[in-house]
């Protein structure tokens, strides 16, 4: 049987944690090790200065399910190694989402940050965003989650590669379908709020507005403005810009005394 691994940045108890599970239950046997509480934002970040604490949550039909107080990567290190003991589930599933992980954003998602743990151990996978802050109807999204798990399952990903797949907005009222997509430019920039506490010193709320750039329209973010649910192959494997490395060895052995 098939064995699916599930995580999330918005913790073990979101609703879009839940609609995700929903959506793959039947597809095959699943195992949930998610944050304990809001990780959003955290990327790919790990936990190295304070104890890991794992707990088994009371899930439907009896699934195995366990909060971490950890981050996405933690919850994908730790369900590898403690929860599955060492054996590798067929795929690992992220989300999904409050809210878009578009363009650039991609790089801050703790969401994507559990993927790509697994990309790294050569464990395919595919995180889910929805643009919408309101998880839509199972209906109507329960069916493209499935039929994207399903190809990803029948037609292996390269090891490092891992798909980031984004529902537009009003996604309740449906979409014009899926697109295969690349990764677009735009990403939340900061917009700092300064707040003064009690003791009346300022403090902030980090905040942020969408940056815009000129986008390619066979990008994430085009097609999402368009309706379309989007599926972006993003590899993690080499991370080398070959092309810079070749041009600047020869401009250093060129200059350089040193090599």
């Amino acid at each position: 049987m098939t064995h699916i691994l599930i995580t999330n940045d918005d913790g073990i108890h979101a609703p879009g944690l839940a609609h995700l599970w929903q959506a793959v239950a039947d597809m095959a046997d699943t195992t949930i090790v998610a944050p304990s509480g809001e990780k959003s934002g955290s990327g790919l970040s790990i936990t190295w200065v304070k104890p890991l604490h794992l707990h088994q949550v009371p899930w439907q039909r009896g699934v195995a399910a366990w909060s971490l107080n950890g981050t996405p990567a933690d919850c994908i290190k730790m369900g590898l190694k403690i929860v599955l003991g060492g054996k590798k589930p067929d795929l690992i599933v992220s989300g999904a989402n409050k809210g878009s992980n578009s363009g650039r954003t991609v790089l801050y998602s703790g969401t994507v940050g559990g993927i790509i743990e697994g990309a790294l151990k050569g464990i395919p996978g595919i995180a889910f965003s929805f643009c919408d802050h309101i998880v839509p109807p199972l209906e109507i999204t329960g069916p493209i989650i499935q039929s994207i798990v399903r190809h990803t399952l029948e037609h292996a990903l390269p090891p490092g590669t891992f798909f980031n797949v984004t529902f537009p907005l009003n996604t309740k009222e449906g979409t014009r379908g899926i697109r295969f997509a690349k990764q677009g430019l735009g990403y939340w920039t900061e917009a700092p709020e300064q707040r003064i506490h009690p003791d009346g010193l300022p403090y902030y709320w980090l905040g942020g507005k969408w940056s815009a750039f000129p986008e390619d329209p066979e990008s994430d973010v085009a097609l999402l403005e368009q309706g379309y649910v989007t599926c972006v192959p993003i590899h993690v494997s080499h991370l080398t810009d070959m092309a810079a490395l070749q041009k600047h060895a020869r401009l250093w052995e060129g200059v350089s005394s040193l090599s």
